[in-house]
């Protein structure tokens, strides 16, 4: 490992590549990003070439590269879109385009699937990487396969030709059990060929060396570790900085994501919820969620960014207007009530727009304290801390009305990006290189 040892992590987000580089002690010393074209979207399908993903990690990794000591480069780890699949042959080409996290195609194999698996794997449903997996044999397009990736594992396969590797996070979705980390039994049923599914391994798993003609490429040294990735939102997550059990983290984008750190696993399907696997200071945690159909889509529906940032300081957070609205942007909910039938309820609405833009905030933050309510009578911890991201998390007036609710302190997030919790996953694999840990 270099004296001073450098170690970067990739983010694959659906609009761009991000890249961001951290000393021993988790400082940032570089950050780069480069944009992705959207997706092709048809109907309940969405693809992407799996090329343009490689061509922005080597246009990103490169305009980093400018910016740090390449010398000083020990590790690299990748997260992307959980549930992107994609098939490849023995050297790793791609098959064909890669199905997104969102293509929801796979309907019948969805269906299938639910019949035989248990209600709390997370490979339940149309844009599971099962489901797609599932999609792709049926339309014969498994014959010539020989892996099945999501796409931070063919990106780093790309990056170490190392192939065939996935780790838990992405798995999961893929049918993977957490519990007893094995491909589970059930899967036999479905007739799948069993040497595409990958290796799975822990988040932060050393993996091999990057390949000879990458180093070569980037100007990085030979021994430049590639180490294993996550998901985009388990990485964001780690970039927080929440560690402990009853640590949450509310996701403030598009919609409403509630995530907590728990010491034993919590399923229940009917809400969407599931547990993954959480590796913190060595010692196995589970990281425990659900996602409402609420958030900050509703918002945009009526106000643009600029309205919504000049009205905030004419909110008074505490004189809660108590309004009892229950936000969406359209019917349906799935967490914390699951109801696909389920009205917004947004009425009545006063005439002035600071007043309702105050009771749509009340309305969503109403949704958190009830999701973190379910979330403890199904057995995970009720916060004890609560840290934001999304462009939400910069609302001062927003975070006093959801204190004030929760009942729990609001800590800033280290870091909000998700390429710094993947850059984290490659100093911990790196660490574990050096101590000559498997």
């Amino acid at each position: 490992m270099p004296d001073n040892p450098l170690h970067i992590g990739i983010d694959l987000g659906t609009s761009g590549c991000r890249a961001i580089a951290i000393d021993d002690r988790g400082r940032p010393q570089g950050e780069a990003s480069v944009a992705l074209p959207a997706p092709r979207h048809n109907g309940a399908r969405c693809e992407q070439d799996p090329a343009l993903w490689w061509q922005a990690t080597r246009d990103c990794l490169t305009l980093l590269l400018t910016r740090i000591p390449a010398s000083e480069v020990a590790a690299i780890a990748v997260d992307g879109t959980s549930a992107t699949l994609l098939l490849t042959d023995a050297d790793g080409r791609p098959l064909g385009p890669a199905l997104m996290y969102n293509d929801s195609r796979a309907t019948e194999q969805a269906a299938r699937i639910a019949t035989i698996a248990p209600a709390d794997t997370a490979a339940q449903g149309p844009t599971s990487a099962l489901a797609k997996l599932l999609w792709l044999r049926d339309e014969g397009l498994t014959q010539q396969a020989c892996h099945a990736l999501h796409q931070a594992d063919w990106i780093a396969a790309q990056l170490s030709s190392r192939l065939g590797v996935s780790d838990i996070n992405n798995a999961l979705k893929l049918g993977f059990d957490p519990q007893t980390n094995t491909w589970p039994d059930w899967l036999e049923a479905l007739d799948l060929p069993r040497s595409l599914l990958p290796e799975v391994v822990a988040p932060g798993t050393p993996l091999a060396p990057l390949s000879t003609d990458n180093a070569r490429h980037f100007g990085l040294p030979a021994d430049t570790l590639m180490v294993a990735g996550t998901t985009d939102s388990t990485a964001a997550f780690l970039a927080t900085g929440a560690s402990r059990p009853g640590e949450a983290v509310t996701s403030l984008g598009s919609t409403l994501v509630l995530k907590v750190i728990t010491e034993r696993p919590v399923f229940d399907a009917r809400y969407g919820i599931y547990s993954q696997p959480l590796a913190v200071d060595g010692q196995r945690r589970w990281l425990v969620g659900g996602a409402s159909n609420s958030g900050g889509a509703v918002l945009r529906q009526f106000f643009s960014d600029a309205q919504m940032r000049e009205m905030t300081p004419r909110l008074y957070p505490e004189r809660r207007l108590c309004l009892e609205y229950y936000p969406l942007p359209a019917p349906g909910e799935r967490f914390p009530i699951n109801d696909s039938r389920l009205a917004p309820r947004m009425t009545p609405r006063p005439h002035d727009d600071t007043r309702f833009f105050q009771a749509l905030l009340e309305g969503i933050s109403r949704i958190e304290k009830r999701g973190y309510d379910l979330l403890a009578e199904l057995g995970a911890p009720y916060p004890i801390s609560v840290r934001s991201t999304g462009g939400g998390a910069q609302n001062s007036a927003w975070a006093a009305i959801r204190r004030s609710l929760l009942g729990v302190p609001m800590l800033s997030a280290k870091h909000s990006e998700a390429a710094m919790g993947a850059a984290l996953l490659a100093r911990s694999g790196a660490h574990q290189n050096n101590r000559g840990t498997p």
